[in-house]
């Protein structure tokens, strides 16, 4: 399973860097190849920094809005849905002072979810979260469903037990096939 998820997301960036024509005798008039032409006015149209969390706690009104948002103003604009969204999910973090297995309140996690971009760590581990870090970039042996799920549904504090413990867990402990040494690291598919 978590092979497909890596499959997709590569396929994702296949499509975004491949051109779309299936002419590959293709000249432009002139008769020889020309520059990419970056004249004119371009807009953001989608985010794919974390689309699992987008998925979550985007309302369905507002996922073309949050898309265009630019990542520097997304958490101004966002992040109290994302709360409310949370809260709904898991209304233990709506307790004063409850925080995640990161020690963050809602609040706290949410304005960090909330702007969606990928964060890597120049100095220190890379990781989506090792039990210390978070967020420091992501391995391709991270289990990043588990952690999100841990993160909303199971890592209050303050409570005896996870509050949804059936929900804490994709049960995806290992791959189908294991991850190769060298590029592009995948397993082939199946």
């Amino acid at each position: 399973m978590k092979n497909l998820k890596y499959i997709l997301s590569i396929v994702a960036i296949a499509a975004l860097t491949i051109s779309c024509s299936s002419d590959d005798d293709f000249t432009p008039a002139q008769g020889g190849p020309t520059a990419p032409d970056f004249s004119g006015v371009f807009a953001q149209q989608d985010q794919m920094g974390r689309p699992a969390v987008n998925t979550v706690f985007v309302s369905g009104d507002s996922k073309n809005m949050f898309n265009k948002t630019i990542p520097t103003q997304q958490n101004a604009a966002f992040q109290s849905m994302f709360q409310t969204n949370l809260e709904g999910l898991s209304p233990a973090y709506a307790n004063p002072g409850d925080t995640n297995a990161l020690g963050l309140t809602s609040a706290e996690f949410t304005g960090l979810l909330a702007t969606d971009v990928l964060n890597v760590s120049l100095d220190g581990p890379t990781t989506f979260y090792d039990g210390t870090n978070v967020l420091t970039g992501r391995n391709l042996t991270d289990d990043v469903i588990t952690v999100e799920l841990i993160l909303i549904f199971g890592g209050e504090t303050g409570l005896t037990a996870p509050e949804f413990p059936g929900l804490s867990n994709d049960n995806v402990d290992a791959n189908d096939k294991d991850f190769l040494n060298e590029f592009p690291y995948l397993a082939s598919a199946w």
